[in-house]
C-alpha cells in the first residue's frame, strides 16, 4: 500500500513538472515592432575649410634704399594704382639724369653726322669727292642712329628703375601688416606688406575619394545643390551668403586619399579675411526614401541585417543595404519595403525562427523618442 501511494505521489510530481515546462515553453516575449516609412529629408555634411582671398599678394621692394614715406595704414582699403610707399634712392635719380644727358649728346652727334652727310652728297654731285666718302658718311649716320636708340633704351631703363621707388597697389584691396617703418633700409625683395582682395573668398576643403565620386554622380546632376553651399564661421554662425562649388583638384592626394574642392563665397562686407578657418556645409536632398532606425539593425561580417516579422509573428533575419547614414536612422537602398514589419528594439535577445508577440510602435513615436521631430518629415 505504501508503495502504491509513493508511486502516485511521484507520478503527480512528474506530471506537474511536465505541465510547468509546457507553460514555460508557451511564454511568448513581447518586442516593439515598427515599419519603414517613406519620407523626404535633407542631409548636411560639414568639411573643415581654409578661407583664402581671391587675390592675396606680397608687396616687395624691387630696389635698394631707405623707406622714405608710408602713405597707407594697416587694415585700410586702397584702390588700384594708389601710392603705398616711396623709397629714397639718390643713385637712381643720378642714373636717370645721366641717361638723359647721354641721350641728348647722342641726338646732337646724330644731327652733326647728318649735316656732314648732306655736305658729302653735294660734294659728290660736284665730283669733288668719291662715292666712297659718301658711303662712309652714311655709315656714320647709321652708327649714330643706333647710339641714339641705345641712349633712349638706357634712359627708359633708368626711369623704370626709378619708378620702382614708388610702390603702388596692383589692385584694390585691404593692406595687411607693415613690418618696416619709415627710415628702414630696404633691399631688393624686402617685404613691405601684403594686399588682399576679399570682396569674394575661396573656401578650400578636402573630401574622400568615395565622397568625390558621389558628388560627381549626384551633385553635378543637380546644380541647385552644388550652388547652395553654406559656410560655417569659426564662431559657429552661418555666413550670410551662400556659395558655389567651382572646381576640384586634378588629382587625389596619394597620402590622404582626399581631393580638394574649391567653393566661392561673396563677401561684400569684408567680414571674411584671408587665412580664416571655417566649415563648408554641403546639403543633399533625398525625396521619397525609405528609412529605418539604426537600433533596428545589426552587422555580421560587414553586412547589415534586420529582423523581419512574418504573418505568423515568426522572426527571420534579412540582409539590407543602405544609401547613407543620418542621425539615428539609415536610408535604405534595398532589402525592405514599407509593408515589412521589423523589430525596433531588443534585437540582441532575438534569434532566427523565434516567435514573438509584436507591439507595434508608430514611426512618429520613434522620431520623438530620438529627438528628430523637426528633422524628419
Amino acid at each position: 500500500m505504501k508503495c502504491v501511494f509513493l508511486s502516485m505521489v511521484i507520478g503527480f510530481i512528474s506530471l506537474s513538472c511536465t505541465n510547468q515546462k509546457k507553460e514555460e515553453k508557451q511564454v511568448v516575449e513581447v518586442f516593439p515592432v515598427t515599419s519603414p516609412i517613406l519620407m523626404d529629408t535633407t542631409l548636411q555634411t560639414d568639411y573643415v575649410a581654409e578661407i583664402n582671398a581671391i587675390q592675396n599678394v606680397e608687396i616687395r621692394s624691387r630696389v635698394k634704399g631707405y623707406l622714405d614715406k608710408v602713405y597707407v595704414d594697416e587694415g585700410k582699403f586702397v584702390k588700384e594704382g594708389q601710392l603705398l610707399f616711396s623709397i629714397n634712392n639718390l643713385e637712381l635719380n643720378e642714373q636717370v639724369m645721366k641717361a638723359s644727358a647721354m641721350l641728348k649728346s647722342s641726338i646732337a652727334e646724330l644731327r652733326a653726322t647728318e649735316i656732314d652727310l648732306n655736305n658729302v652728297k653735294r660734294l659728290v654731285e660736284k665730283n669733288v669727292v668719291s662715292n666712297t666718302e659718301l658711303e662712309v658718311a652714311k655709315s656714320k649716320v647709321e652708327i649714330m642712329k643706333a647710339k641714339v636708340e641705345e641712349s633712349k633704351a638706357n634712359e627708359a631703363f633708368s626711369k623704370i628703375q626709378l619708378s620702382y621707388t614708388k610702390i603702388k597697389a596692383p589692385f584694390s584691396g585691404i593692406v595687411n601688416r607693415i613690418p618696416n617703418k619709415i627710415g628702414s633700409l630696404t633691399e631688393d625683395g624686402t617685404l613691405l606688406t601684403t594686399l588682399s582682395k576679399n570682396d569674394q573668398v575661396f573656401a578650400y576643403f578636402d573630401v574622400s575619394e568615395k565622397e568625390y565620386l558621389n558628388y560627381s554622380t549626384n551633385f553635378k546632376a543637380n546644380t541647385e545643390q552644388s550652388n547652395n553651399v553654406i559656410l560655417i564661421l569659426a564662431n559657429g554662425k552661418e555666413h550670410a551668403f551662400r556659395g558655389k562649388i567651382e572646381t576640384s583638384d586634378g588629382e587625389i592626394d596619394p597620402n590622404t586619399g582626399n581631393i580638394a574642392f574649391r567653393a566661392r563665397f561673396n563677401n561684400p562686407d569684408k567680414i571674411l579675411k584671408h587665412g580664416a578657418s571655417g566649415k563648408v556645409r554641403l546639403l543633399k536632398k533625398y525625396q521619397n526614401v525609405l528609412i529605418v532606425p539604426q537600433k533596428s539593425t545589426f552587422e555580421i561580417q560587414d553586412k547589415m541585417y534586420v529582423f523581419v516579422i512574418d504573418n505568423n509573428n515568426k522572426v527571420k533575419s534579412r540582409p539590407i543595404t543602405s544609401k547613407t547614414r543620418m542621425p539615428h536612422f539609415y536610408i535604405i537602398d534595398s532589402g525592405l519595403t514599407k509593408e515589412d514589419r521589423i523589430i525596433y528594439e531588443g534585437i540582441q535577445n532575438v534569434k532566427d525562427g523565434m516567435t514573438i508577440k509584436p507591439q507595434f510602435v508608430e514611426m512618429n513615436e520613434i522620431k520623438a523618442d530620438l529627438g528628430h521631430v523637426n528633422t524628419l518629415k
